[in-house]
């Protein structure tokens, strides 16, 4: 059994659904469950809905339903399925409920936002189990919102892995026995103890097929996405990028908490507990080899990575009654930072100062600078980038500082980590 996960850039229109046909096909002998997210931009349409929704705007909540509804029937009909009478009774009723829903009273956000957004992976499987039907697959729905079992943490539930597993295992195993080759299941949803629908987060859609993957022990799982499969670089800061052709669970580990975008550790972890190998394969060009992830560290330190994070905020507090930076002052300092959920991104300290990198858009910095001022001398330096270099060499680090100011720089046997800002 293979795990597979179509994220939205792989089903955005039409013409991607049927794309995704064709990678099945290259896979017909195998028995898979395929994970899919909403399609194209539908979760941000859905969040301007909740967010009018709030305001207490009906008629444009109103509208920007309808424009909704006729995105996924512009696809519905691009797939040759608008005359399929069984796609359409699947798909009215969902409208008709969101109609209703935004007709009503706004509740708790969090709440609220987990019971609408949910909606973009329900419609997605929807229009492409009956596709993959249309096309003479052996498929079938299968609601994850009956089968991940989360606590009641909106927006972020956490999952319940003993009940999960038993409700996976049930009903995945009986597709399979009534003939079915494929399971078609949403990413990112789950439910809590009274039914209520929960999302799992952030990369929620390739945590469900991690969960998935460890609740049916399964053999590996794809993740499709628009990239050839892990870069040492992102191509829009770095030229002539390098394809990590495998890599441990360790070190992609490693490269998602420095930053890097392609996996989410969550994803991850529940893989390695089971030494399932995770592939990263383009979905343009399905017949290519991607990257693996994998338990063996042989192949980590072949190629360096670069992470790079942009529009970075360097802080530097120094205590005014000249004391040293002991655990009493990092203590009010992360009490405040983790209030503010602010992720920091970066932290070295000094006998009598602590500095810290974090990303610009996410603090408040003049409410930052007010809090800290009374007792604390505040420094700070913005438009900075931070970059961090994995099994790095000197013409490696040469090779990002060229033209650039080291504003603070940190090395340790495999990783280098510096912020640096122009030269003028």
């Amino acid at each position: 059994m293979k795990i597979f996960k179509f994220g939205g850039a792989s089903v955005k229109d039409y013409k991607a659904v049927i794309n995704v046909g064709e990678i099945l096909r290259l896979h017909q002998d195998e028995e898979l469950v395929v994970v899919v997210s909403a399609m194209g931009k539908t979760t941000n349409a859905l969040e301007a809905i909740i967010a009018s929704f709030s305001k207490g705007n009906p008629s444009e909540t109103e509208k920007l339903i309808l424009e909704l509804k006729d995105f996924h029937h512009t696809i519905i009909q691009g797939l040759g399925l608008n005359q399929t009478s069984d796609l359409l009774n699947e798909i009215t009723p969902i409208f008709d409920w969101l109609k209703d829903k935004c007709k009503g009273e706004f509740g708790d956000y969090d709440f609220e936002y987990d019971q609408i957004i949910s909606l973009g992976e329900v419609l997605s499987t929807k229009i492409i189990n009956n596709y993959l039907q249309n096309e003479n697959f052996k498929s079938t729905w299968v609601d994850a919102r009956k089968l991940i079992r989360t606590n009641n943490r909106w927006r972020e539930g956490r999952v319940d892995w003993e009940l999960s597993e038993n409700l996976i295992q049930a009903e995945i195993n009986s597709v399979f026995e009534n003939g079915n080759r494929i399971a078609v299941t949403q990413g990112f949803i789950g439910h809590e103890e009274e039914g209520y629908t929960t999302t799992l987060g952030r990369e929620g859609s390739d945590f469900t097929a991690a969960i998935f993957a460890y609740c049916l022990n399964a053999n590996d799982v794809t993740i499709w996405k628009d990239v050839p499969g892990m870069l040492n670089a992102d191509p829009k800061y770095f030229d002539n990028t390098v394809l990590l052709e495998k890599i441990s669970f360790k070190e992609a580990i490693e490269l998602a908490y420095f930053g890097a975008s392609v996996i989410h550790p969550k994803t991850i972890q529940p893989l390695k507990r089971k030494k399932i190998p995770l592939y990263i394969k383009s979905f343009i060009n399905p017949r290519e080899e991607g990257t693996v992830i994998q338990e063996s560290l042989a192949f980590d330190d072949n190629i360096p990575s670069f992470i790079f994070k942009m529009n970075q905020t360097l802080i530097s507090l120094t205590p005014r009654d000249f004391s040293f930076i002991v655990e009493e002052n990092l203590e009010r300092i992360f009490g405040y930072l983790n209030t503010q959920k602010i992720r920091v991104n970066l932290m070295q300290n000094s006998a009598v100062s602590f500095s810290f990198v974090v990303d610009h858009s996410k603090i408040n910095l003049e409410k930052l600078v007010d809090f800290f001022q009374e007792d604390y001398l505040v420094k700070y330096n913005s438009s900075l980038e931070l970059v961090t270099i994995r099994h790095y060499d000197e013409p490696t680090i040469d090779r990002v500082t060229i033209g650039k100011d080291v504003m603070l720089e940190q090395k340790s046997r495999h990783t280098a980590r510096m912020v640096l800002k122009d030269l003028d």
